[in-house]
């Protein structure tokens, strides 16, 4: 594979940086060798004990399996139920966590030329810390990516940096984007600007160009992740979360996001081709789906009533299939119908994904791939 990576180490790089040893991150549509995943069981972000969401994650699980090898880590008392629940192609391994975002706690894999993979252990505070993070404690979370790095037996650059995986798209050729509401949050590295954050970006993942949108999706608990608003569907194409209706505030933010985009210039210096989503809803939590979780002084709360950052975007990319979340029947059809347009040579598979999004994310969110190098 030649065709992800730039010849040796960009220009610039940092000396003993992972892009200084000729290290990159691949793109979400380069080949892979697996997806991991978690298993949910947090009382207080899902509803039920977790039983519905749990049931949404096996038809994500089992979607992916048919493309690639799936890892799901489980904490050992909800071990045998995920053995039965998730079909038999699905590995199942011990690996506790605090909840089920493997896009946010697990590893970002960076690839080589030389066959090598590696991968990035970023700081992690729950998306916020004490300052409008989502539950405390974190220790588990902490813990996955070195776990992972044991199992699969492959270098792992500690970089101090508070970053998740869901705040940054690659194109696999320079290319970087990401959203300022979330990279350059005072709840994150309150200490580097943003030309420090973009040298890290590079250092860290190969990238020469970095592109910022202002913000995220709206009411994205997240602070603005940029996998719920916008990602890289091919070289030089991206993906839109899209509001037709003036008076809804993701209206201004796709704009604002759209002006950005086609302004912007990649690292091969293209411009970008723009394709749009139309979100679905807008979505908000039932009263039932509210009344359903516990109410913990350190988590986040989700009440009736609120606002949903609902979006097709938030899809995974699999060698041989594209996963997308099922949020609105008025709209899931059209959505599939432009992703399969994007993605000709790869099934387009739905799954109902509400339960996923009560627990704030999606399906791009509770994934995470494993290049193959």
């Amino acid at each position: 594979m030649t065709t992800h990576h730039h010849p040796g180490a960009p220009t610039g790089a940092s000396p003993g940086t992972p892009a200084a040893q000729g290290f990159a991150m691949p793109a979400e549509f380069a080949p892979h060798d697996a997806c991991w995943m978690l298993w949910p069981q947090r009382p207080d972000t899902w509803r039920y004990g977790a039983k519905p969401a749990q049931q949404a994650f096996v038809e994500v699980a089992t979607a992916i399996a048919e493309s690639e090898t799936v890892f799901v880590g489980v904490n050992d008392d909800q071990y045998e139920n995920a053995r039965v629940q998730l079909p038999e192609p699905v590995r199942v391994v011990e690996l506790s966590s605090n909840d089920a975002w493997m896009r946010d706690v697990g590893p970002t894999f960076l690839t080589h030329p030389d066959g090598r993979l590696a991968m990035v252990d970023w700081e992690f505070n729950a998306w916020g810390g004490l300052d409008g993070g989502l539950y405390f404690p974190w220790d588990k979370d902490r813990r996955i990516r070195a776990k992972i790095a044991e199992m699969l037996g492959v270098t792992r650059f500690t970089v101090p940096v508070m970053l998740e995986g869901g705040a940054i798209h690659v194109d696999g050729e320079g290319t970087l984007i990401t959203t300022e509401e979330c990279l350059l949050n005072p709840n994150r590295n309150p200490d580097l600007t943003q030309a420090d954050m973009e040298r890290v970006l590079r250092d860290t993942l190969g990238v020469t160009t970095v592109v910022w949108l202002p913000r995220g999706c709206y009411r994205d608990e997240t602070d603005g992740h940029v996998d719920n608003l916008c990602c890289f569907v091919a070289p030089g194409e991206v993906a839109l979360s899209w509001c037709d209706d003036p008076h809804d505030p993701q209206y201004a933010i796709s704009r604002e996001a759209l002006a950005v985009l086609e302004a912007a210039v990649d690292a091969r210096g293209r411009r970008l081709k723009v394709h749009k989503l139309l979100q679905p809803g807008p979505l908000h939590i039932a009263e039932d789906e509210a009344n359903g979780i516990d109410r913990l002084r350190h988590s986040h709360p989700r009440r009736p009533g609120d606002r949903m950052a609902a979006s097709y975007v938030n899809f995974y990319i699999g060698n041989a299939v594209v996963v997308m979340p099922l949020l609105d029947p008025a709209r899931d059809e059209a959505a599939r119908q432009t992703l399969q347009a994007l993605f000709p040579t790869r099934r387009v598979i739905g799954v109902p994904a509400r339960e996923i999004l009560l627990g704030g994310g999606n399906i791009h969110c509770i994934t995470q791939q494993q290049p193959r190098p």
